[in-house]
């Protein structure tokens, strides 16, 4: 599938088509193009990988940074995932139709809400191939078509999952082009997908700061952006230590490379001669530790044991690493803690760790960010994880979606009123 010159508009304009089919759709048939989808998935392993192979080989050979690489790369057991996200895409319950807010009026009008499909949905992305499979399964499921544009780096990979989708909506008796998938890497092609707002109902751009800001920049449709995640752990005075270091491990290393993986970590003054010590020894020779002047003082005697250790600098607290790379600050109170996040933080995902009900409420109410939480690893904020199925993206805005967005997120509602006759006076 390629796209050159006006044909970027005519694909938008298949997608808006094919979208008034989608939206009428029943559960059961879009149910089975996903089925298929998965089973596709399963099938074509072989050619999936060849695919990511071509894009891989360009990588390298760019000298890609390791972290994005891994984002980009597809393994047997990725694909696998993936299917099985499919498949819990279709099994959970399908929002469209449903009613909501249902109530009788005095004057006897039965009122409601009732979902309906945004319609056609823009996403503009980089790397991870899998993305292509997950938007494309959750627009399915909420009755919207979608155009997809992902990275130059990962073309060949977007072909060949794109195909997939396309053949598994043919087979279920869908328009194959309720999934359209742009693989021209030509950038120009960007600007006229955020210049068709008669075609695109939403833009949803996930990456770096910079496409962020330029497609808030440059769009004339709503924009709900999955952007940088700066994400911090604040260990508590009254933490665990035991479970801190577990879920402190977890939050960085289980999945360096992605968005809900830790970024800094806070740690109380009265803990850190405990905590930080132990830590040291838990991520010598793993990850290297930018440390601010007390913690320093603390990590120092460390680095003959292994540890990377380097002094950390205001741009350390504003980076989100994608990478086995960590701040550290020592605090005095929560309150500075949460100032901390409040100042350098994306509004993304934080945690806190402690055994202390207040502190945790304090900070559950005072953190203002997506998805907030209590003596658990960060690398839950996730769809699937979350129990949604696979997500589309996760959102820092406040309007209309905030942090994964799933199904219901990719719905809107219309005023549905059943009466008998009655007039107004």
């Amino acid at each position: 599938m390629t796209a050159t010159g006006s044909l970027i508009r005519e694909r938008a304009a298949a997608a808006r088509a094919a979208a008034r089919s989608l939206a009428r759709a029943s559960t059961a048939v879009k149910n089975a193009a996903l089925e298929r989808i998965a089973t596709l998935l399963e099938e074509r392993t072989p050619v999936i990988l060849d695919a990511n192979a071509h894009d891989l080989a360009y990588a390298r050979a760019e000298g890609l940074d390791p972290a994005f690489v891994d984002r980009l790369t597809l393994t047997p057991e990725r694909i696998r995932q993936m299917a099985a996200d499919v498949r819990t895409v279709a099994a959970l319950p399908d929002p469209v139709g449903e009613m909501f807010d249902v109530r009788t009026l005095p004057n006897g009008l039965l009122i409601g809400r009732r979902r309906v499909p945004l319609g056609v949905i823009a996403a503009i992305y980089e790397a991870r191939p899998n993305v292509t499979v997950d938007i494309a399964s959750l627009c399915l499921k909420s009755g919207n078509a979608c155009v997809l544009r992902g990275g130059k780096e990962a073309v060949h990979s977007n072909r060949a999952l794109g195909d997939i989708v396309q053949e598994a909506l043919a087979a279920a008796g869908l328009p194959p082009s309720a999934v359209e998938v742009i693989t021209d890497p030509d950038r120009a092609h960007i600007d006229e997908l955020l210049q068709a707002h008669d075609l695109i109902d939403m833009v949803v751009p996930r990456g770096g700061k910079g496409l962020i800001e330029y497609v808030r920049a440059h769009a004339t449709m709503p924009v709900v952006a999955h952007g940088d995640a700066v994400v911090h752990i604040y260990v508590d005075e009254f933490a665990d230590l035991e479970m801190a270091l577990k879920v402190v491990d977890n939050a960085k290393t289980q999945r360096y490379s992605v968005c809900n993986a830790v970024d800094t970590l806070l740690v109380h003054a009265a803990i850190a001669p405990r905590f930080l010590p132990a830590l040291a020894r838990q991520w010598a020779g793993r990850v290297t530790l930018f440390a601010d002047d007390r913690a320093l003082a603390i990590l120092g005697p460390f680095v003959a044991e292994g540890l990377a250790l380097e002094r950390a600098t205001e741009e350390t607290w504003r980076t989100e690493h994608l990478a086995l790379r960590c701040g550290v600050r020592i605090v005095d109170t929560p309150e500075e803690a949460i100032a901390h996040i409040e100042r350098y933080g994306s509004h993304h995902t934080d945690a806190i760790l402690t055994e202390h009900y207040g502190r945790a409420m304090q900070f559950v109410e005072e953190v203002d960010s997506a998805a907030v939480f209590v003596n658990a690893s960060t690398r839950f904020t996730d769809g699937a994880q979350f129990g949604l199925g696979a997500e589309i993206g996760i959102s820092t805005d406040k309007v209309h979606a905030r942090g994964p967005m799933a199904l219901r997120e990719l719905t809107s509602y219309k005023w549905t009123i059943f009466g008998n006759g009655q007039v107004r006076t």
